[in-house]
């Protein structure tokens, strides 16, 4: 029968269970090896048990890293037996031997931390387990090249967490026999150098590191309920690679979230620079009040909506993170919506100026050009929205199913305003003739061919990748 558990201990990384025996207590220890070996004074052998001599100790030391080296995991399982349950579970124990373990890493692994190397995360592996079996995995892994120095991976036993240790750590690439204090200081050591640092684990030690961290992800197989408390973010599959698909889906979010905006502010300053300059020039309105309601409420509501739910670009994942501090409109996207509403009021009050000028077309006419010209302007203004990385033609917005469907019911819309009588008495427009429709989709049509100078114009900064800290 089970009498009671001592927890396991960070500090000396073992833990006991105490079981009644006939006419005494029964003490079982597992623990890591380095730590096990020095509470043994004697050791099981056949026929009964053989005292633990230094030079023994250091036998089992050297079995032990051999198998570390292999990528085995090794954990030491000794006893003794006790007058009752208060007694040291750690004292004058017998070894009764080491066991060794594979855990090997999963398939996918190592084409993750290359995905991590291209969008500029930095890994670093933080573990509790012997520094040669870190090495081998990190190595198996991608993690570390094979010639990496010793200077890569380090054993923080012999380290303390003052900030001159917890610095010298932070430049190696595996972390070994790490305690949660260090864990801890490792977190708070890269967000004072500005990093943005994730953190993983399971264990009731991992919370506070979990806590300090900018995003602590939690295990949700094997991780406890005290990690799951402390985190952010709880990992259902237990899988780096979902970590990495989550950065993927929150860097496409944002990008999308930008998009949406410089597209409806581009949109939006036009309409009001083509007011606001017919008006000083004292010529026609080239868009009545009701027409701008209607540009705002159709044209540039269903693209917009469009743009939101886009999946991102390809190489959306080969871009260094982007500043934290920076605003979701930066001066140069301020730049990039400003030109964009100077070449879309330019064309429609060109196309006004043409059909009055030139085709000689009543004032109703003229305004309804200015209106066609502006709406279908807008539509094709979408598809300046892609990434300057992407491809002219083929990109994460053309594959943007949503972005067809919005224009094509967009088109119908507009061509309804036109040709139903009501919504034509409504808006004051007039059914363009064919020379008026030749001017409209020629003249819609500049924006998007001056949209890649546009974007040469304001360039995306190159920024510096955070790090993120995995267990």
């Amino acid at each position: 029968p089970r009498l009671r558990e001592q927890p396991f201990e960070a500090e000396i990384r073992a833990m006991a269970v105490y079981n009644a025996e006939a006419d005494s207590v029964r003490v079982s220890v597992k623990g890591a090896p380095e730590s096990i070996l020095p509470m043994c004074s004697a050791q099981s052998a056949e026929g009964g048990t053989t005292p633990m001599t230094p030079a023994d100790r250091q036998q089992w030391l050297s079995r032990i890293d051999t198998q570390a080296e292999q990528g085995y995991r090794t954990l030491a399982l000794a006893m003794r037996q006790a007058d009752d349950e208060g007694a040291d579970p750690y004292d004058a124990l017998i070894l009764l031997g080491i066991v060794c373990f594979q855990d090997p890493p999963r398939a996918d692994v190592r084409q993750t931390i290359e995905r991590c190397r291209a969008a500029g995360i930095q890994l670093v592996m933080v573990t509790g387990d012997h520094v040669a079996t870190a090495r081998h995995i990190a190595t198996e892994v991608g993690l570390l090249d094979p010639d990496a120095g010793p200077g890569a991976s380090l054993d923080a036993r012999d380290s303390g967490s003052d900030p001159a240790e917890i610095a010298r750590l932070a430049r190696a690439r595996v972390i070994a026999r790490v305690s949660p204090q260090q864990k801890f200081e490792l977190v708070r050591y890269f967000q004072d150098r500005g990093h943005i640092v994730a953190m993983t684990g399971d264990g009731v030690n991992d919370a506070p590191a979990l806590k300090q961290a900018d995003i602590g992800v939690a295990m949700g197989i094997r991780g406890t309920a005290v990690a799951r408390e402390a985190a952010a973010m709880v990992l259902q599959d237990d899988r780096l690679s979902t970590i990495v698909e989550a950065i993927e889906q929150g860097r496409s979010i944002y990008s999308n979230i930008r998009k949406f905006v410089i597209y409806l502010l581009s949109c939006n300053i036009s309409e009001v620079l083509i007011v606001a300059l017919a008006t000083l020039a004292g010529a026609p309105l080239p868009l009545l009040p009701l027409q701008i309601l209607f540009l705002n409420l159709v044209t540039d509501v269903f693209p917009a909506l469009a743009l939101g739910v886009g999946a991102g670009h390809e190489g959306l994942m080969q871009h260094a993170p982007r500043n934290p501090q920076e605003h979701i409109v930066a001066r140069r996207h301020w730049a990039r919506i400003t030109i964009h509403g100077v070449i879309l009021c330019g064309v429609v009050l060109g196309a006004m100026g043409f059909a009055i000028e030139v085709m000689q077309l009543t004032e109703p006419e003229a305004v309804t050009i200015s209106f066609c010209t502006l709406a279908l302007a807008q539509l094709w203004h979408v598809f300046n929205m892609r990434d300057r990385s992407s491809r002219l033609l083929r990109n994460e917005i053309s594959r943007n199913r949503w972005i067809w469907g919005a224009i094509g019911l967009c088109i119908l819309l507009v061509a309804g305003a036109i040709y139903l009588p009501a919504a034509s008495r409504i808006l004051e427009l007039r059914a363009p003739s064919p020379a008026s429709w030749a001017l409209i989709l020629g003249a819609s049509l500049l924006p998007l061919l001056f949209g890649p100078l546009v974007l040469r114009l304001t360039p995306e900064p190159a920024t510096n990748g955070p790090s993120g800290a995995a267990d």
